[in-house]
């Protein structure tokens, strides 16, 4: 967990990870910076080895700044933790929703990770990346006619969200006689867990799955479609999540269909769980460790499995803000200030909403340290402002820092996930790069946005030009 070290509590460096044994990190999820985070001589933040005022310098702000060895850590965490505590097959796929990239994509296929993706275009990206269809998985709960050719022609295996989607497949899969299609069914299993509304996906009032009542009707008409290859039945009940109850209560839920679903003949051998488990944003978040939650949720499935005597299924899990989440950090360069007598005390910076879309969307609360004095003493309250032209582009409302000044570098942690995934254009503002470091070195892994990137896709009827001709 994080560092409670008192006399580290009026500085930047209580958010450093307190880390002994690098061969035997903590769980990156209950970090708020990357576990190579630590102050240089120069009182700076390092991140893998790189300043991060010289990154600023190099290469510009808004900056995504990945820590490769955090993101293969909670890879690895995953990963073993299934071996150690898991008595059949497992497989750990990369919800890559949350960060859909080349290099990450290719540092999770390295690590032995499969994907989940849920567009044409991830699915594009997670290919590129050079990862083999077969350790992919489809997932959305409209997907079209389109994305569902791309996803056969590519050997994934698709997650069937609803009933048009089925009749789409059976007719699409019946088509092409060479072979038959890898398929999933995912169900509502109505479990409610606390986190927010909208990325709450296992109640029985989601977008997302076959509720309870419908699923004997489509293991009957999956079972007389030979075309289709039902290998396995898939849950979700949402992100951020911090208990682990909902997880096992999921477990009898699922397994609890595996069996009626061999009652119809069909070749079950595959339960995924989804992911959710959540990541701190303040030191106030205290979710399970990746080993924790690893060991939670395949008891469960082998206590469920037991009590019905029925073989261990190979059990999945889709891990997305958990993996990623913790391993980046976003640095701006701060800018204007305005101060309200006895209100409110803005700082903005060259960033905000465009970049980080959560705080406005999902009320989320963030963290922040000035990089380049991280042992000046936190004497004021401030409210972090973006500088888009929105009242409600607020990066961190009152937060405790150091008494800023324009120029100054203000890092904002845990913003691996969904950050550059939801990114957005708005007031034509281009997106940030993004760097990968690692052991002093830093690679560029998406460039920055130009003005000239930002009308690349405008188009400019003919007309239009002539009439500006006449006018002339």
């Amino acid at each position: 967990m994080l560092s409670t070290d008192s006399s580290l509590q009026n500085s930047g460096h209580k958010y450093l990870p307190n880390i002994t044994d690098f061969n035997h990190p903590p769980s990156p999820n209950q970090e708020l910076l990357p576990l190579t985070a630590k102050v240089n001589s120069n009182d700076c933040l390092e991140i893998g080895g790189c300043d991060l005022t010289e990154l600023v310098k190099q290469y510009g702000s808004p900056l995504y700044v990945v820590d490769e060895f955090t993101l293969r850590t909670a890879c690895r965490q995953y990963r073993n933790s299934f071996l150690k505590y898991y008595s059949g097959e497992s497989q750990v796929i990369y919800a890559s929703k949350a960060w859909s990239c080349l290099a990450i994509c290719r540092i999770v296929d390295s690590e032995g990770l499969g994907f989940d993706v849920v567009s044409g275009g991830e699915l594009f990206t997670t290919l590129k990346a050079g990862v083999k269809g077969n350790k992919i998985y489809f997932h959305g709960n409209n997907k079209s006619i389109e994305e569902l050719k791309f996803a056969i022609e590519s050997d994934c295996t698709i997650i069937i969200d609803n009933w048009l989607e089925l009749t789409h497949l059976a007719e699409i899969s019946a088509q092409n006689s060479q072979k038959s299609v890898r398929v999933m069914l995912r169900l509502t299993p109505g479990i409610e867990c606390h986190t927010h509304e909208y990325i709450r996906t296992g109640h029985l009032d989601s977008k997302f799955g076959f509720d309870p009542n419908q699923i004997p009707e489509v293991l009957s008409y999956v079972s007389q479609k030979p075309s289709l290859n039902c290998v396995g039945l898939h849950a979700h009940i949402g992100s951020q999540i911090f208990e682990r109850q909902p997880h096992q209560d999921l477990a009898e839920v699922l397994v609890e269909w595996l069996q009626k679903a061999q009652e119809y003949g069909l070749p079950i051998q595959e339960l995924n769980v989804g992911g959710g488990l959540g990541i701190c944003y303040t030191e106030a978040d205290d979710p399970p460790t990746i080993a924790e939650w690893v060991q939670a949720v395949a008891s469960a499935i082998e206590s469920a499995c037991h009590n019905r005597q029925l073989p261990l299924p190979k059990l999945i899990a889709e891990p997305g803000r958990s993996l990623v989440g913790s391993a980046c950090v976003t640095a701006y360069t701060v800018g204007s200030r305005k101060e309200i007598p006895e209100i409110r005390t803005y700082i903005a910076v060259d960033g905000g909403m465009s970049d980080n879309p959560r705080p406005i969307t999902y009320q989320s609360v963030y963290r922040a340290v000035i990089a380049n004095r991280m042992s000046a003493k936190l004497t004021e309250t401030v409210t972090v402002a973006g500088k888009h032209c929105e009242s409600g582009d607020i990066v961190i409302k009152d937060a405790l820092l150091p008494k800023t000044e324009s120029g100054d570098i203000l890092v904002v942690t845990s913003t691996g996930a969904y950050n550059y995934s939801m990114a957005s254009n708005y007031n034509r503002i281009g997106r940030p790069a993004a760097i990968l470091v690692n052991q002093g070195e830093a690679n560029l892994i998406i460039q920055r946005e130009s003005y000239q990137n930002l009308i690349a896709q405008d188009c400019l009827p003919a007309r239009l030009i002539d009439s500006d001709k006449n006018k002339d």
